[in-house]
């Protein structure tokens, strides 16, 4: 298969009416298009329709993939739950790393072209498939202000070199990795040693977890009106709304949104040294592993040939006959087992010190097959 494009949308907070997914089938005659979704792969042509506009209009997840590398991912958020000028904070100061607003909406958008930062991995078949469902939980994260996943897109930018090395992270770190941020570093394959190095510190989330007495407390001086249309949305099963309410009673305990989040930061340069030391570290570990596991290989070769030997010392002659019918059945599968033979009736006579026996009985064999060039050949090569 010379070409192969990947083409996933998933609509979360609104599901798609009869008269969307006309327009949808109108795109794609071959697409699975459900109520909340738009899924379609091309191995000739393309999207008749600019992804960018299909978010815009419809969805609020994407994910793209081709076998030639390329690879994008989009987050569309309400925009009254974000704060756009803190998501400016994590740019790259690359295009292909993007926050902008369509109407109420902010999307977030990492499309990486094939060419950049790319591992042989990523030309392995991959046909697209569960990757959106691995990342979709990032939405409700930046949801609830965990903002991750922007660190992430940032480090993207410091693996191609484009920070500069006093630029300061975004975050201090960020802490362990859950399964929606592996995906995405995995996906996006950001070097997995300075994904490393920026995990090992930091908060996980900008806002503190809030227990049930707190929030509890908090909801008792909402209005009415507020807390009925959370419940309306959550019985119709809008996934956002658990984030909506963390994120309003996180308002309401610190209204000014002031928060200490320059403390404990690095530069781009000590990420990269510490990401050095961890690849340094991680070599040397992996070279020993490497090392011992071929010691064991040689250890379990010699005792296979010990005993392999001592039963052929038991044979005696009759090894020499199985030598001789060997090479008469005239194969190179038979001739390379006569030649194994051979090599191991040596072995046992240079060990018993019987080296000048074994020339006269080799020298007689190969007398009596001197013809056999193939032969002569396999045995060379013991």
């Amino acid at each position: 298969m010379s070409e192969y494009q990947y083409y996933e949308f998933q609509a979360v907070d609104r599901a798609l009416s009869n008269e969307d997914r006309t327009e949808l089938r109108r795109i794609s005659s071959r697409a699975q298009i459900t109520s909340t979704s738009f899924t379609n792969h091309y191995e000739w042509g393309d999207l008749k329709a600019d992804p960018t506009d299909m978010m815009k209009r419809w969805f609020d997840l994407h994910l793209y993939l081709a076998n030639w590398g390329s690879r994008r991912f989009m987050i569309r958020l309400p925009k009254k739950f974000i704060d756009r000028d803190r998501f400016k904070d994590f740019l790259p100061g690359i295009d292909k790393v993007a926050i902008y607003d369509s109407g109420d909406n902010t999307i977030f958008d990492v499309d990486i072209p094939s060419g950049y930062a790319m591992t042989e991995d990523s030309y392995d078949w991959d046909d697209g498939s569960g990757w959106l469902a691995a990342l979709a939980p990032l939405r409700c994260d930046l949801l609830s202000g965990d903002l991750r996943v922007l660190y992430l897109a940032w480090l993207i930018g410091v693996q191609w070199e484009i920070v500069p090395g006093n630029g300061m992270e975004p975050l201090p770190g960020i802490g362990p990795m859950n399964g929606g941020l592996e995906a995405f570093a995995d996906f996006f394959q950001i070097d997995s040693d300075l994904v490393s190095a920026a995990s090992e510190s930091g908060a996980v989330s900008e806002t503190p977890e809030l227990s049930a007495e707190t929030l509890r407390a908090v909801l008792d001086t909402m209005e009415d009106e507020e807390k009925t249309s959370w419940l309306y949305r959550l019985v119709q099963g809008d996934p956002s709304v658990a984030a909506e309410v963390k994120r309003r009673a996180e308002e309401v305990l610190s209204p000014s949104g002031d928060s200490d989040t320059q403390v404990g930061l690095r530069t781009v340069s000590d990420l990269r040294a510490r990401a050095s030391e961890i690849r340094n570290a991680r070599e040397a570990a992996e070279a020993e592993l490497r090392k011992a596991r071929r010691l064991e290989s040689e250890r379990r070769k010699e005792e296979e040939r010990r005993a392999r030997l001592r039963g052929l010392r038991l044979r005696g002659e009759d090894v020499w006959q199985d030598i001789e019918n060997e090479i008469n059945m005239r194969n190179v599968s038979a001739y390379d087992r006569a030649a194994a033979l051979i090599s191991d009736m040596r072995a046992i006579a240079e060990e018993d010190g019987a080296s000048d026996a074994f020339s006269i009985r080799l020298n007689s064999l190969l007398s009596r097959h001197s013809r056999k060039g193939r032969f002569l050949e396999r045995l060379d090569s013991f």
